[in-house]
């Protein structure tokens, strides 16, 4: 892994590959090797770069208090990289969110946008977990959600087939820095994105796994009706990881155009 230095922070990045450019942001739940499984097949059609996130894997933690402050953050890390300006943006959960107001704020920035297990603002019972896990976390540190948000991010048959991918899973999310994943739970339980994904002017895809309980397939759909032009694709048996339960389907999701 690489770094690259944003203002006065740290940001840990890998780029290979070549082709058209590619950039690739993480949920919340995980860091940026949930691509390693999908990387060297994407590597052999795109210029693939990932990045983490403020306060995982080894980023160095930030103060954003928005999902909003998260996407100019990128905005400043793609710049700092000297990524091309018809890059494709593909965010996944967390990064999803991050990648959208990247357009709404920063849509000529980038070319394609793709999303994966996102919607433009979770319903009040949704926001409630989010809003636990931020207190549990700012006063017990990651250990305090790690089963919680396990068991959000895969449907329970994909747990009890892969317990070695969980556990691997299980394992980065614990050195995720605990505010950062605090004030990011917080900002989804605050975000509404339904006026403002109007205004996205980039050409989407807003896709979701048809057994995605955390961003329900209908949410998602009506995400993709709400951003002029965008179109829908539903990834059959995966829930919120497509590219750890449905690694081919992903792959052809990210470079079929």
């Amino acid at each position: 892994m690489a770094f690259v230095r944003v203002g006065a922070s740290e940001v840990e990045y890998d780029r290979r590959g070549k082709g058209a450019s590619l950039l690739l942001v993480h949920s919340l739940l995980t860091e940026m090797t949930v691509f390693d499984t999908v990387l060297a097949a994407l590597a052999e059609k795109r210029a693939v770069t990932r990045i983490n996130l403020p306060g995982f894997g080894a980023s160095s933690p930030l103060h954003l208090g928005s999902v909003g402050d998260h996407a100019d953050h990128v905005a400043r890390v793609m710049d700092a990289l000297e990524l091309p300006k018809d890059t494709t943006v593909f965010g996944n959960g967390f990064g999803a969110f991050v990648a959208l107001e990247l357009a709404i704020r920063h849509g000529t920035r980038f070319g394609r946008l793709i999303v994966a297990d996102t919607l433009a603002a979770f319903p009040e019972a949704a926001r409630v977990p989010f809003r636990g896990m931020a207190e549990r976390v700012s006063a017990g540190g990651m250990a305090a959600v790690l089963d919680t948000a396990i068991a959000r991010m895969f449907p329970e048959d994909f747990s009890k087939r892969n317990p070695e991918v969980v556990a691997e899973r299980k394992a980065a999310l614990g050195k995720v820095d605990a505010q950062c994943f605090a004030r990011a739970c917080l900002a989804l339980a605050s975000l509404d994105l339904s006026e403002k994904a109007k205004t996205i002017t980039n050409e989407t895809l807003v896709s979701c796994g048809s057994l995605d309980q955390t961003t329900p397939p209908a949410l998602a759909r009506a995400l993709a009706e709400m951003i002029p032009g965008a179109y829908y694709q539903e990834i059959p048996g995966s829930g919120h990881c497509p590219m750890l339960e449905q690694p081919e389907q992903f792959v052809q999701l990210l470079t079929s155009r």
